[in-house]
């Protein structure tokens, strides 16, 4: 009943958490966004003293349930591992191994390091959210995209407006090359060993499994009962139980109660280590391990529920030159994240706020330093005023929440012109693009001479108050370069 129970729940969150990659629209967000938040590293980088603590009590308690019921790292695992159990003679494939704990350690101490010393790319790397986040953003939204599309197709010729067509394009290379070949190693170790990653790799599953052997509720052998058939460590796929001794490594198990759905002989049982099964008068007075269990699952989504076109139009059949992206001296960085180092000090790269992105302004950063993390760039949008999407998933606290006004205000970078790529200049029309749309009126178009009232007129940036949105980038029909182009800032101030 446990292990039903937990499958349900463990399903149904990574389900959910899946979605939040693949909703390009932003509505699920409203409704299950807690879950991206209540992950445990993000939660650490955003300092959610209130999610890390319940995280450790529900740990200290029952055992490593995140691992099992909300990482979707580890779900994912588990949903590969049982295709892999389904064939002939593998049911039982797994064995008891050992920890590796300088392993574990080694690589805790590591990604630690990295943290403090504030590199993003090596956190990235190694924070299994992060890596599922990469995994479905890069892999699975794409398909799902195509598929949303041919659902358009149909829906557009049966004169329903049920689905509208949205764009695939790659994003970053490179980060899809790291998505790729993490799902690929995920996938290998997953087939042949279950949880290996996990109990190896995984910098949250060395810290929670630390709390865990100090968890009250837990899977216990039965010496008397056992028969030593080995069922239970052929099944473990976290390799933790050792059947000839009778003992079970809490470190690494992620009390995913396939070992007691497995035993034959009822040997194996999820008790409190405080209260044990006592005979009384005859009959057998058991502990309230299910209730608790089952107490344990409510409080968690109870207490986190609560806090819970781009179009190219040339009017003919002229070729129209996609836009290249400017070279900028600093990186833009989004409302909210306050500059470069808060954005380096707390983004693991997870890259929901690249799939929630309405205006496809961000895309993963391919410098070494940020790889993964999120940057901004206006070839195929610009960050309208009212959006706030990014800032509102963030579950690392590294885009904090903002209100519309606060983004109109917050000055993210400014605009330069660029004289050789202005079209009033170089083609000796008149334009005036970039003015008409600014929303915050920072450019005004001039006399290109300023001895004649009547000569076209360019563009002139009030530094003072552009906030760098990058609308008179997205939409200057300077090709294949804008005539004029957003330069971040290292630190946003308020203007």
């Amino acid at each position: 009943m446990l292990r039903k129970i937990r499958l349900i729940v463990a399903l149904v969150s990574f389900v959910m958490i899946t979605l939040l990659f693949l909703d390009f629209t932003g509505t699920l967000h409203t409704w299950f966004g807690w879950l991206a938040k209540i992950q445990f590293l993000p939660a650490v980088l955003a300092l959610n003293v209130g999610v890390i603590l319940l995280w450790v009590v529900l740990t200290l308690v029952f055992g490593r349930v995140y691992c099992s019921v909300i990482c979707p790292l580890g779900v994912f695992q588990d949903i590969v591992s049982w295709f892999s159990g389904r064939r002939p003679k593998k049911k039982y494939r797994f064995s008891y191994s050992p920890a590796v704990s300088w392993l574990r350690y080694g690589v805790l101490g590591v990604f630690v390091i990295a943290v403090i010393a504030g590199i993003g790319s090596v956190v990235a790397l190694l924070a299994p959210y992060s890596s599922y986040g990469r995994i479905a953003s890069n892999l699975f939204a794409p398909v799902y995209q195509w598929g949303n599309n041919v659902l358009a197709y149909i829906a557009e010729r049966s004169d329903s407006y049920a689905f509208y067509e949205t764009t695939v394009w790659l994003k970053s290379l490179p980060t899809f090359i790291i998505a790729s070949v993490t799902f690929i190693v995920l996938v290998v170790l997953a087939w042949r060993n279950g949880r290996t990653y996990c109990n190896t790799i995984c910098p949250v599953g060395t810290v929670l499994g630390f709390f865990s052997r100090y968890s009250l509720f837990r899977p216990v052998i039965d010496a008397e009962k056992c028969t030593n058939c080995s069922l239970c460590s052929r099944k473990c796929k976290a390799a933790c139980i050792n059947h000839k001794e009778h003992r079970i490594d809490y470190s690494r198990c992620v009390t995913c109660m396939d070992c007691i759905d497995t035993c034959q002989h009822g040997a194996i049982r999820y008790e409190s280590r405080l209260k044990k099964t006592v005979e009384v008068s005859g009959e057998k007075k058991t502990d309230n391990a299910r209730r608790s269990f089952l107490t344990g699952m409510g409080l968690l989504f109870v207490s986190s529920a609560v806090k819970a076109q781009e179009k190219k139009v040339d009017g003919g059949l002229a070729v129209i030159l996609d836009k290249k992206i400017p070279e900028r001296m600093t990186p833009i960085v989004p409302p909210g994240a306050q500059g470069l180092r808060n954005m380096q000090n707390h983004c693991t790269g997870c890259q929901l706020c690249v799939s929630v992105c309405p205006n496809q302004v961000l895309r993963p950063s391919t410098k070494l330093s940020t790889v993964m993390q999120p940057e901004m760039s206006y070839e195929r949008g610009y960050c309208r005023p009212e959006c706030t999407k990014c800032s509102e998933v963030c579950p690392a606290g590294a885009i904090l929440k903002i209100t519309p006004a606060d983004k109109s205000a917050t000055q993210i970078g400014h605009a330069v012109w660029v004289e050789k790529n202005c079209v009033p200049l170089r083609d000796g029309v008149a334009c005036g693009n970039c003015a008409r749309h600014c929303p915050v009126g920072a450019i005004s178009m001039v006399a290109s001479d300023p001895d004649n009232a009547n000569s076209l007129k360019i563009p002139v940036v009030n530094t003072e108050r552009c906030i760098g949105c990058g609308a008179c980038e997205n939409l200057c029909p300077a090709r294949p370069f804008s005539a004029i182009y957003v330069e971040g800032h290292e630190l946003h101030r308020t203007i």
